[in-house]
């Protein structure tokens, strides 16, 4: 039993990490250290409830320093982690100061992708990662501005839904021929974008970005087609970057994100990476790996590591699942649709109440996507995660309720 363990990150990763260890029954020297100077927080409300204002400060924190204290976790915070030596088992701050390890977390999660073109770094020019990001972005919306918002997927979707309750007039540019190109079917992309576009969201695809136009503020976003947006202030949600330097210059395994194994353990067996920052084996899918960017996943890899320092049963892991919430709207999707052959459609789209099941060849759920349809999402995640087949045209049937074709699953 390692007994000096540290987190580096202060997420929602680095919080369930703790919770699990102290849970399990660690009694050791439990140290957190965090990079910016507010106690771990969720981050999905940044471009939903917080941003709206409809959730404060306290209800994004995830517990109050008395909590940590209880928990006997030593927390550090602006305590941003520069350097990592495996022989000396210990990691050191920006500042100087060194934390001595038996067994390491690495929770250090994400950033966002910079968006590169001239005028980038004009005033307005947001991103949202951060409280900070969203604190600053939310007080720049304000009712009437115009608001541009570079990058069609989730981030860029919740935030404009936000920005279009505010008054502000929203204009979303995309790459790809459609929102979501990446993420999901064309009948979902096409259901959010006559959602939008209902709204009085103007988007447009297939359009590439060549700068920011401005003097010392955003005044437009100039378009590769001669084009020019008027745009009183900019959002770019154009992807994150995993944080995996640190543990790249030490000489662990780390391409697209931290490799793991499936305890979330490292190439060094003393070292652990969850969440974001975090390449893991996708149990329910063969042989692939890959990075998720969830909350499911942060705290589900969490749980894996605190059982395998501590040496306890492994947790059963579920199929991968994640939600998007825009106006009335909640998507909740599981498992992964890559490598499916074909997608039934459940329900209708028109009524703002439906699901898209992606098979495989054999008829294997990989994945669902769920609009406002809770039955499908909760019945699909538990038939992904025993690898259950399921008959195209019952599960089109919307006489057969999910819980029968869960059942014969």
């Amino acid at each position: 039993m390692p007994s000096r363990i540290v987190i580096v990150g202060a997420g929602q990763a680095a919080t369930q990490a703790a919770t699990s260890l102290r849970a399990g029954g660690y009694d050791g020297h439990l140290v957190l250290l965090g990079n910016e100077g507010l106690l771990p927080y969720q981050r999905p409300p940044l471009s939903k409830a917080y941003l709206s204002g409809a959730m404060g400060l306290d209800r994004v924190v995830l517990k109050p320093m008395e909590a940590w204290d209880e928990d006997k976790v030593e927390v550090h915070l602006d305590a941003e982690v520069t350097a990592l030596d495996r022989q000396a088992k210990s990691v050191t701050t920006r500042d100087g100061q060194t934390f001595v390890y038996d067994a390491l977390i690495l929770a250090t999660g994400s950033r966002v992708r910079a968006l590169p073109c001239p005028g980038a770094d004009l005033q307005g020019v947001h991103y949202l990662r951060s409280i900070a990001d969203a604190d600053g972005l939310g007080q720049d919306m304000q009712s009437g501005k115009r608001l541009v918002v570079i990058g069609g997927g989730y981030i860029g979707l919740e935030v404009a839904a936000v920005a279009r309750k505010a008054g502000l007039e929203v204009t979303i540019l995309e790459a790809a021929p459609r929102v979501l190109a990446r993420v999901a079917p064309p009948v979902i992309s096409d259901f959010f974008q006559t959602l939008h576009r209902d709204a009085g969201v103007t988007i447009l695809t297939d359009v590439k970005v060549t700068a920011i136009e401005g003097t010392d503020c955003v005044a437009g976003v100039a378009l590769a087609d001669g084009r020019t947006i008027p745009a009183d202030l900019v959002l770019v949600g154009i992807g994150i970057i995993p944080n995996a330097e640190v543990a790249r210059e030490a000489g662990l395994k780390a391409e697209d994100g931290i490799e793991t194994d499936v305890d979330a353990r490292t190439s060094d067996p003393a070292i652990f990476a969850i969440g974001d920052c975090a390449s893991r084996p996708l149990v329910h899918y063969g042989q692939r790996r890959g990075r998720l960017e969830s909350v499911h996943n942060a705290l589900e890899q969490a749980k894996l590591a605190a059982a395998a320092i501590l040496g306890l049963p492994r947790p059963v892991e579920e199929a991968p699942w994640f939600w998007s919430d825009q106006y009335d709207i909640k998507l909740q999707i599981a498992g992964l649709s890559t490598g499916a052959t074909y997608s039934v459609v459940r329900g209708d789209p028109s009524q703002k109440r439906f699901a898209v099941f992606h098979l495989d060849a054999d008829n294997r759920l990989l994945a669902v996507d769920a609009i406002n349809a809770p039955p499908e999402f909760i019945v699909g995640k538990q038939v992904i995660a025993r690898h259950g087949q399921l008959a195209p045209a019952r599960l089109a049937d919307m006489s057969v309720s999910m819980k029968e074709i869960g059942a014969g699953a």
